[in-house]
């Protein structure tokens, strides 16, 4: 593949000629990553707080997201593919399951990590279960769940580049093209915002979650809690 010719003008005159296209293709992009968050989210937070409940539950959840986790990207919408069809759909799913795993498992370590001292003072004054998780438990593990969040939101812009070899749409559809055609202004053309939306995504998270654990600390005097890392 031929590169040395090309100059960062040649890239910014095809960007701006196919502008319309790259711009739908990005939007794609953007759209599997939330619906697919969107849902970990929603099914992962109460998978958290049941495994922070029972740790027999702990044990069979967070096993059995972290084989989902495990499981090469390409071979887990190839097996969905087969059961869901070509699509944007297949890549949905893979990316919710894909997601489950780092969101589930902050949720839990958060929850497990709070003071029982702020428990024992919630039950002091007659919180019941249910008060104590809302109002005491959740929001003292907020930074960890956002850590989870942005581990699994880094983790998805980048599943979704193989988006097409499954149907799906997406900057990786713009990235295969340029390799079928042996054309690299195509490849930079999908690669580089990918890289960019999951750094932002990064950066964005980050900043987010040191916003809410500074929070937390002014309005409760709580220390700050470490990031939980490397919870793949």
């Amino acid at each position: 593949m031929e590169t040395k010719h090309l100059t960062f003008s040649d890239f910014l005159s095809y960007v701006s000629r196919n502008s319309g296209m790259l711009w739908e293709y990005f939007l794609q992009h953007l759209l599997m990553v939330l619906i697919g968050l969107g849902l970990a989210v929603i099914v992962g937070i109460p998978l958290g707080i049941l495994c922070s409940k029972n740790k027999w539950a702990a044990k069979i959840i967070l096993f059995i997201t972290n084989i989902l986790q495990v499981v090469p990207s390409l071979a887990m919408l190839v097996v969905l593919m087969l059961w869901l069809g070509l699509g944007t759909k297949t890549v949905m799913v893979g990316l919710f399951l894909y997601s489950l795993n780092p969101i589930a498992r902050n949720t839990y370590v958060g929850l497990k990590q709070v003071d029982p001292s702020y428990l024992e003072s919630g039950k002091g004054i007659g919180m019941s279960a249910f008060q104590l998780l809302v109002k005491v438990r959740f929001p003292l593990s907020l930074t960890y769940i956002m850590s989870g969040l942005r581990i699994a939101a880094v983790i998805a812009i980048g599943v979704v580049t193989i988006a097409p070899l499954v149907g799906g749409g997406g900057l990786g559809r713009e990235i295969y093209a340029g390799l079928n055609s042996n054309n690299s202004l195509r490849i930079f053309a999908g690669a580089i915002p990918a890289a960019l939306l999951a750094i932002v995504a990064d950066i964005v998270l980050g900043i987010l979650q040191r916003k809410l654990d500074l929070a937390k600390r002014k309005s409760s005097g709580v220390p700050a809690q470490p990031k939980v890392q490397n919870l793949g």
